[in-house]
This record gives structure tokens, C-alpha cells and sequence, in this order.
């Protein structure tokens, strides 16, 4: 399997814009710039574009990971907070930090956070990240 997303940029860095979309159409030109990303302007930025697709990944493999435990998640909350920190003369992503509220009917804690950390090692996305994944995830009754 194979996806795909495109960005089309125009002009420079501070000044410039452009739109991002995906193969789905799920994003179809969505608007971004210096002033989304840097400035919390309308619009969307690659740190949370990743976040989402981070968040998404995760979710997914928790619940493959609570299934092969013989457990189904009523509901399972994940937000991935992306750090991007001014690294010499440029950026850079160190640390993304997911944070997990899942309502699992008959999990106990050591069983929920196994299969937190197994989802979190395996999931694809985390897995091609050369930032280190910090993650606090929250068994809800």
C-alpha cells in the first residue's frame, strides 16, 4: 500500500503560501503559510498535519493491541502534540508527546499500559520518527 499527499508552495518563506492535499481528498487545498505554522493563523501547518496522522496511527494500533489481549476499547482519545524548536539555523522536531484516554470495559492498568507501549513502539508512524515518542496514557473508568 502506498498513499499520498501533495503540498504546492508559492513565493518566499515569510511572504510565500501555499495548499496541502491528500490522495483521499479528505484535505483538498488547505491553505498554509509562515503565518499558520509560526503565527496561529487560519490554516494548517505540517506539525499538525503529522500530530493528526500520528494521533490516528496510534489510536489504531492501541486497538489492535488491546484486541490481541482479548480487550475492546469503548473509546480511545489520543492527541499527539508535535514540538518544533529552533535548532541552529533552522528547526527541528525532538519530541512529539501523545497523550491517551481510553475506556477499555474489563482492562486493568498493567494490562492497559502494555498494550500502551506496545502500540507506541509498533506504530508505524512512530516507528519512522527520529524524534523520541513521550506519551502519558490514561485508563478512564
Amino acid at each position: 500500500m502506498q498513499k499520498y499527499a501533495t503540498a504546492h508552495w508559492e513565493g518566499g518563506l515569510k511572504d510565500g503560501n501555499g495548499h496541502i492535499s491528500t490522495e483521499s481528498g479528505a484535505l483538498k487545498d488547505q491553505p498554509y503559510g509562515f503565518n499558520t505554522r509560526f503565527e496561529d493563523k487560519p490554516g494548517s501547518n505540517p506539525e499538525e498535519l503529522l500530530g493528526a496522522a500520528h494521533a490516528g496511527c496510534f489510536s489504531m494500533a492501541l486497538s489492535g493491541q488491546l484486541a490481541e489481549a482479548g480487550l475492546t476499547a469503548k473509546s480511545i482519545d489520543t492527541k499527539a502534540s508535535v514540538v518544533l524548536e529552533k535548532d541552529g539555523d533552522g528547526f527541528s522536531i525532538p519530541e512529539v508527546r501523545l497523550t491517551v484516554s481510553a475506556r477499555v470495559p474489563g482492562a486493568d492498568q498493567a494490562a492497559f499500559d502494555k498494550a500502551a507501549n506496545a502500540a507506541k513502539e509498533g506504530c508505524p508512524l512512530s516507528k519512522v520518527l527520529n524524534a523520541k515518542v513521550v506519551m502519558s496514557a490514561e485508563l478512564l473508568s
